[in-house]
């Protein structure tokens, strides 16, 4: 059952503070014409270096996810609305392997949550949204050993989103479970 939440504050809602991953608050700079926000700097040091900027709309209950890409990090911005991140770290050599994440984000909040490569995330969509999305690698140069996913709901996963029957693509609804993922990576030539 979804709830209408207590307060409009982006943050962790439920499981562990992953490594690199960072959800970092943006500052809105207001002035008697509206407001300017700086989305991204090189000098904040993220864990990532974006070569390719997206702007995407979705409707309410989509759920986009759940992926996994091993050569490039993302940034994640919500920029009007209200949404779930729910990210999984499946990358062996990190001290929260096989951990989940699950933030709250608020497009009146703007906050950015930025993952390394090796994290599976999907996003769920309370309401008609609209985020900003930047990758380390262009669409153009994706391959499909990397561009995996598994069920968003797979009890493996443990991650609480309190959700159903959301709105997915043809794809996303035949992602299979998250051990064929494991199974997939470890065959896979871009798994080290």
């Amino acid at each position: 059952m979804l709830t209408e939440p207590t307060s409009c504050v982006s943050r962790l809602l439920n499981g562990t503070h992953l490594h690199n991953v960072e959800l970092r608050q943006l500052r809105e700079i207001h002035d008697h014409r509206g407001a300017f926000t700086e989305t991204f700097a090189d000098h904040w040091g993220l864990a990532i270096s974006p070569t390719q900027w997206s702007m995407i709309r979705s409707e309410a209950n989509v759920l986009r996810g759940l992926h996994i890409h091993q050569r490039h990090g993302e940034y994640f911005c919500l920029i009007q609305g209200h949404c779930l991140v729910g990210l999984y770290d499946i990358r062996s050599e990190s001290p929260t392997y096989r951990q989940y994440a699950l933030y709250e984000l608020f497009g009146a909040d703007l906050k950015a949550l930025v993952f390394q490569a090796g994290v599976l995330h999907g996003w769920y969509f309370y309401t008609a949204s609209i985020h900003l999305q930047a990758v380390s690698e262009s669409y153009n140069k994706y391959a499909h050993d990397d561009n995996l996913g598994c069920r968003w709901d797979d009890p493996a996963l443990a991650i609480p989103w309190g959700i159903s029957n959301p709105i997915l693509s043809d794809r996303a609804a035949n992602f299979p479970p998250l051990s064929t993922l494991f199974d997939q990576l470890a065959t896979s030539e871009v798994c080290s």
